[in-house]
């Protein structure tokens, strides 16, 4: 399949993915709020008390991490009282956060990896999560990677979620060697070929990775259905800022409205998923931190 032929048959298809219930319902809606765990990561609060937490706030959406999923299950909780809790709770596991090494050149990793994606992929489908994030991980140093293989082997874990019904949605991390920048992930969403490729970006990523904002403009609006939302100080400056630097929507100096302007798409709501890494956050209340974070999320998104 050709680049243009791949590039059409992506964009015809801005319904392919596992739309969120919430997204069906109103078209009228342009945003929905969901919660990233990473937001609560240092709370340590379990997987249980993490979706309770996020509930109790007024979230009717999050993005899981893998690993606390498993951690759940290692002692002693099953797949089906993980799907009770979400269905209790009246949330939407909307995404979930893993690192299999999917990327990488070493084909004995990469073999290894995949059987950890179908085994994760599994998990979710059993609890309702339809997407799962694809990031570059194992090669965020060293060597640059050619871009067409990398396109293949996305192209591999594609057809793996085709099975499971799990899409992994291509993460660009801005820190990294592979994969920080847009035109990276366009390239190889659009070189798979494959009609449920789709990208995963993020306020602070594009911003650690030089894209900046106004790259979301070239990306095309059926490639986005989830979006990690954060904002950044102006200090550190963008070469030494990290991850624990993210803070609340607005609350830092990204273009917000212009990047959300971007972002809208008139067809379905895009999902919205609040993700830091602050150890002052981590510090206070977890549900005033919830809170807080959607509250803020809600202020930008007015009047876009």
């Amino acid at each position: 399949m050709n680049r243009r032929t791949a590039l059409s048959s992506i964009l015809a298809v801005s319904g392919a993915g596992v739309l969120p219930a919430q997204a069906a319902k109103s078209k009228a809606q342009s945003f929905i709020y969901s919660l990233n765990m990473s937001t609560l990561r240092g709370h340590k609060l379990g997987f249980r008390k993490e979706l309770e937490v996020a509930a109790k706030a007024g979230f009717g959406s999050v993005e899981i991490w893998i690993n606390t999923l498993q951690d759940y299950l290692k002692t002693g909780g099953t797949l089906q009282e993980a799907k009770k809790i979400i269905d209790d709770l009246g949330i939407k596991v909307e995404d979930a956060i893993g690192f299999a090494t999917w990327i990488v050149d070493d084909e004995s990793a990469r073999s290894k990896a995949l059987e950890q994606l179908k085994m994760e992929m599994d998990q979710l489908a059993q609890i309702g999560c339809p997407r799962i994030a694809a990031p570059p991980m194992g090669a965020t140093t060293g060597e640059s990677l050619d871009l067409a293989k990398v396109a293949e082997r996305y192209r591999t874990i594609l057809e793996l979620g085709d099975k499971t019904g799990v899409v992994p949605h291509l993460e660009l991390w801005g820190f990294s060697k592979n994969l920080s920048r847009v035109g990276e992930i366009l390239y190889v969403a659009v070189e798979s070929g494959h009609p449920s490729a789709r990208l995963l970006m993020d306020v602070y990523h594009l911003h650690k990775g030089g894209s900046g904002m106004d790259a979301v403009k070239d990306v095309g609006k059926p490639l986005v259905e989830i979006f990690h939302i954060n904002d950044y100080p102006a200090t550190p400056p963008r070469e030494t800022i990290t991850d624990a630097d993210r803070v609340y929507a607005g609350d830092g100096v990204a273009p917000l409205k212009d990047l959300l302007k971007s972002l809208k798409n008139p067809e379905r709501p895009v999902i919205l998923s609040f993700e830091v890494f602050n150890k002052e956050y981590y510090a206070q209340d977890a549900l005033l931190v919830a809170k807080t974070g959607l509250a803020k999320m809600k202020k930008v998104t007015e009047g876009v």
